[in-house]
């Protein structure tokens, strides 16, 4: 819920990357149930959804 509200102002790529982040720490913990996973999750949860983000970006772009 916080990560909605900071990425109001952000890029596509950052709002992405965070809430990449946040659903893959969230299924890192559910699958994994320790630190560990959860912090992989994240970190693996947020490039995805970064370079989904900068995939949007560039497709918007082009569309001008």
């Amino acid at each position: 819920v916080a990560s909605l509200s900071i990425t109001s102002c952000a890029t596509k790529t950052q709002t992405g990357a965070a809430v990449g982040a946040g659903a893959g720490a969230l299924l890192g913990q559910a699958i994994g149930g320790n630190t560990g996973a959860t912090l992989a999750g994240a970190a693996i949860g947020g490039l995805a959804g970064g370079a989904i983000g900068h995939n949007e970006e560039k497709k918007d772009q082009q569309g001008r």
